[in-house]
């Protein structure tokens, strides 16, 4: 056969085209619709609860009625929003919400990994087991009855107080000392998730190559110098991508624990953004209001998560994006 000939002949056959995108993706809509019938309800729960709210958001810019509906309520721009920042409450809530989660980013962040690290470094397994079932425990208790647990022990004539007594304390009321809440509130939390987020961090330890331990100990490196070289730096990625995490939840507190804790006695000290939006838009029915607070919160909290991200970015290759 010519060689000429057949060069030409497949010169003149046209060349495949690749397919469309819309192609590729009905043929791998039929290759997995097992698998994306699975993830369908995660997928059909987000855009109803998530995303599909945020058509109301518009409220915030007006002065919404529930009888004209949102298309009918006039247009008020950012008169919420001044009356917000104008308002006495601003600076307390702002105070609350980040003073709350700022202790908790000192002392409750840390804590899962410390407990991570101390169960890494147990060798006898059945104790190991023990302490992370007794450490776990907390997390599957209600927040009710974690607050009825508190009001309990905490009162007059609770635990803590016959305690104190013995020691010639006198007793009070701590849940209604707003110099006590945020450290009641932070160490309840504490004990409730520690066991709970320590989980993600044993993950990653199971990670990490055990021939570099052996290495290590070939080097005469001793359990403290393998946890600060080897192993703190092997679960480094998971703890900053956490932390990226929680810098973009340093504006919102859970309010149903709130709720359940603060009283009047309490508000200087207790009152936070999401509480306040519930006594102003639930119980006060000031939906614009509420609306434009909820919305300048979730402003600063995405702001927050895109300039840690950037700053871990900066100073390590670990970022969410």
């Amino acid at each position: 056969m010519n060689p000429t000939k057949s060069a030409a002949a497949a010169a003149a056959k046209p060349a495949r085209s690749e397919p469309g995108v819309w192609v590729t993706i009905g043929r791998d809509l039929r290759r997995n619709k097992l698998l994306y019938l699975m993830v369908l309800p995660v997928i059909a729960y987000y855009v109803i609860f998530d995303y599909g709210p945020m058509y109301g958001l518009q409220i915030a810019f007006k002065d919404y009625s529930p009888g004209t509906g949102i298309w009918g309520s006039p247009w008020a721009g950012l008169e919420h929003f001044k009356q917000f920042f104008d308002s006495y409450y601003f600076w307390r809530i702002i105070r609350n919400t980040l003073l709350i989660n700022v202790y908790e980013l000192i002392f409750g962040f840390p804590a899962p990994i410390i407990l991570a690290l101390l169960l890494n470094e147990l060798r006898r397994q059945a104790f190991k087991r023990i302490v992370q079932t007794i450490t776990y425990l907390p997390h599957f208790i209600s927040i009710v009855v974690v607050v009825g647990m508190l009001v309990d022990f905490l009162a007059r004539d609770g635990v803590v107080n016959q305690l104190l007594s013995t020691f010639g304390l006198a007793s009070k009321s701590y849940l209604s000392e707003p110099d006590w809440f945020r450290l009641i509130y932070v160490s309840s939390g504490i004990w409730q998730q520690v066991g709970w987020g320590s989980i993600i961090y044993l993950a990653a330890l199971s990670t990490i190559d055990p021939t570099l331990y052996e290495a290590a100990r070939v080097d005469g490196a001793g359990r403290w110098k393998q946890m600060v070289h080897i192993t703190i730096p092997g679960i480094m990625p998971t703890v900053i991508i956490l932390l990226i995490l929680k810098m973009g939840s340093m504006m919102s507190v859970g309010s149903e624990k709130i709720l359940l804790m603060y009283n009047p006695l309490t508000y200087d000290t207790a009152d936070v953004i999401s509480t306040f939006v519930y006594r102003k838009g639930i119980l006060e029915a000031s939906y614009s209001y509420t609306t434009a607070v909820g919305l300048f919160n979730a402003v600063i909290a995405f702001s927050l998560l895109i300039v840690s991200n950037s700053i871990s970015k900066r100073v390590s290759e670990t970022k969410l994006w």
